[in-house]
């Protein structure tokens, strides 16, 4: 391969999309690069030797010569550059000078070490340029780096996989198969160059003004962003959390700002289908190791601040045997633990669920409504709606019920894991102004996660989330291009999609659909919102229930090439087991003779509507018929897996990001 086909061959991976255009070619100078005074890209002979090493060098020179164009000076340009291009080199394992350890470090280095550094590039860096970069040192590097910090462990990379927690990497993984958007989506082509863009322009903000302005400006961005993609005027407040657990804690501090102070009693609706931590977040209980901010806790023990007495109320969805329970019976005891919890002398919260891990939705909105307009302001509502499977109409319905939402860029909307908000209506918002959060919760926010007028978050530490910031960039691009789309347009793919999960589930006597009913807030639901998009199956191998444990690892296995394990297979099926496949994680579901069994979600994401970017080649109705020919090869996977349960087993072939 030539050298400008080098050239042109690296372009192409989806962390480049953000410098295209910035012009590059090979050249036959001795050194890695040079950038002319135009501000284009000379690739010298010691880029191409060997010619693995050609991706970094053009990563070095294309973030250098992007931080030359916005205006930065060239001595601290040249080292921010550098630790992007040290991180990309590692996270590749790619070959690279000896500079490149130094520059991937996890603590800033010496001054002293950074000097050389700068000597070996040959950048004029001053003291005052070195003492900048060891400043912003943890801020510095790629947009993936960066987005793997400000969660807790789940978000950290597996050094053998490259994958994270979730089965998913912030990189875009486009040769995967992917409908795992009731858990969490890698990253794509569209939401990895909006990150990258947000991380370049908050590095040149950063060199010029510092860390904390910088990442500040980029979470008003991002609160801006949904603002206007919800249609909501400034008066409504928007504050960001590491999660969807996160957002809880958020929810319950403004109940207890509430005036005049009460025990707190707080209505779940089916707990065990939402997060495994929020029946603790819920009672301002640690509900992890780690916080996003990285303090070290305690799982379940209380977060300074919050009321020790919480009670917790829990309303369940499905009967024993896991069929739904009819909305009127369950809607009828939302409303007399919320009459009870007030006749108590309680502050009663009622969490609506919107969607649960398996489609479900209660309660509607007329029950809402009903309660309000008993109970007036004495108690809260607070919209669980993470899965974000509801049009900006629904929520817009939900605030003027001054409602707390809750959302997540990372679900539906397919952005990276962990990316939180709440929505909070401007007569809520009013109560951050005349007391202060629980102390506890500096553990989990920076006070620029939450708007400028908010008094109450003073107190926490004068920082940003800089990673939930490009997490929810990342989302944002989702979102736009999902609401881009005719809302008849959504309906109609998403009809597609049941349909064809329908036909594969009924013809595979293995698999066993979870009932759901019908979905409905209320008469103003756009039809899209309607259609079911999350679709839960049971499992058996040899007619047995496979339990948790087995669904687990069927769900490891599907993202995994399994071929290696099955050398028997033919040609059709190997192409099969090759293929790495991506879907919800499992979850329990409790039969009705008290067996708990496995069962695997699979679910569409707004890039099935608005269009996976590694599809762009298609037109719109062969891209259709590549996601549902694609929909069908994981249900073939799911066949073969079970067909070779036992040795797949003794196997355990393990997740990987190719």
């Amino acid at each position: 391969m030539g050298r400008q086909s080098l050239i042109e061959a690296a372009r192409k991976q989806p962390e480049f999309a953000a410098f295209a255009g910035i012009p590059a070619r090979a050249g036959h100078g001795p050194a890695c690069f040079e950038i002319t005074a135009e501000h284009a890209i000379v690739l010298g002979g010691a880029a191409f030797a060997p010619p693995g090493q050609v991706a970094f060098h053009l990563r070095h020179a294309l973030e250098l010569t992007w931080l030359l164009r916005a205006g930065c000076n060239p001595g601290p340009a040249g080292l921010a550059a550098a630790r992007a291009a040290a991180l990309f080199a590692s996270g590749d394992g790619l070959a690279a000078p000896d500079w490149v350890n130094v520059m991937a470090s996890e603590v800033a280095p010496a001054a002293a070490v950074l000097a050389r550094v700068a000597v070996a590039l040959k950048l004029r860096a001053d003291a005052a340029d070195i003492a900048l970069i060891r400043e912003i040192w943890s801020a510095l590097g790629t947009a993936e780096a960066i987005m793997e910090t400000g969660g807790d462990i789940r978000l950290a990379r597996d050094p053998l996989s490259a994958l994270n927690g979730y089965g998913a990497s912030h990189r875009p993984r486009p040769w995967a198969v992917t409908f795992a958007s009731s858990t969490a989506s890698s990253s794509s082509e569209r939401g990895y160059a909006a990150a990258d863009a947000a991380r370049l322009r908050t590095t040149a903000r950063m060199l010029a003004a510092g860390r904390r302005p910088a990442v500040r400006g980029l979470l008003e961005e991002a609160r801006d962003g949904l603002r206007r993609l919800y249609g909501l005027g400034a008066d409504f407040a928007v504050a960001l959390a590491a999660s969807g657990t996160d957002t809880e804690l958020l929810a319950l501090a403004v109940t207890h700002l509430a005036l005049p102070v009460r025990p707190v009693t707080n209505i779940l609706v089916a707990p065990e289908e939402t997060g495994s931590g929020v029946p603790m977040a819920a009672r301002g209980l640690h509900f992890a190791v780690d916080t996003a901010f990285g303090h070290d806790v305690s799982r379940a023990a209380p977060i300074a601040g919050f009321f020790p007495d919480t009670a917790l109320g829990a309303i369940a969805l499905r009967d024993e045997v896991g069929a739904p329970r009819p909305a009127a019976v369950v809607e009828a005891e939302i409303a007399v633990a919320v009459a009870e919890g007030l006749a108590a002398g309680r502050r009663v919260i009622v969490h609506v669920l919107d969607l649960s891990k398996t489609g479900l939705l209660a309660p509607g909105m007329a029950c809402l409504r009903r309660l309000r307009a008993a109970h007036g302001d004495e108690f809260e509502i607070v919209v669980d709606a993470c899965q974000g499977r509801l049009s900006p109409a629904s929520v817009g319905h939900y605030l003027a019920l001054d409602a707390i939402v809750l959302l997540t860029g990372s679900k539906f909307f397919t952005g990276p894991p962990f990316a939180g908000a709440a929505l909070i209506p401007p007569a809520l918002a009013a109560r951050f102004r005349k007391s202060t959060l629980p102390a506890g919760l500096d553990a989990y926010f920076g006070r620029d996660d939450f708007w400028a007028d908010c008094p109450a978050a003073d107190a926490l530490p004068p920082v940003g989330n800089y990673g939930l910031a490009l997490r929810w960039h990342a989302a944002l691009a989702e979102m736009a291009a999902l609401f881009a789309v005719p809302p008849a347009a959504r309906a109609e793919i998403l009809r597609r999609f049941a349909a064809v999960v329908g036909e594969e589930i009924a013809a595979n006597p293995a698999l066993t659909l979870l009932p759901a009913p019908p979905m409905a807030r209320g008469a103003e639901d756009e039809a899209w919102e309607r259609c079911p998009s999350i679709f839960s199956f049971a499992l058996a191998v040899a007619g047995e229930d496979v339990d948790p444990d087995g669904a687990r690892a069927v769900y490891r296995w599907l993202n995994a090439d399994v071929s290696a394990a099955l050398p028997g297979l033919d040609a059709r099926e190997r192409a099969v087991a090759e293929r790495i496949c991506h879907i919800g994680q499992p979850v329990k579901f409790a039969r009705g003779d008290g067996r708990m069994v496995g069962v695997l979600r699979v679910s569409a994401g707004a890039r099935l509507i608005s269009g996976e970017p590694s599809h762009s080649g298609f037109a719109p109705a062969a891209r259709l018929t590549r996601e549902f020919d694609d929909l069908r090869l994981v249900f073939a996977k799911i066949r073969l897996l079970l067909r070779h349960f036992e040795a797949l087993r003794a196997a355990d072939p393990r997740p990987r990001y190719r």
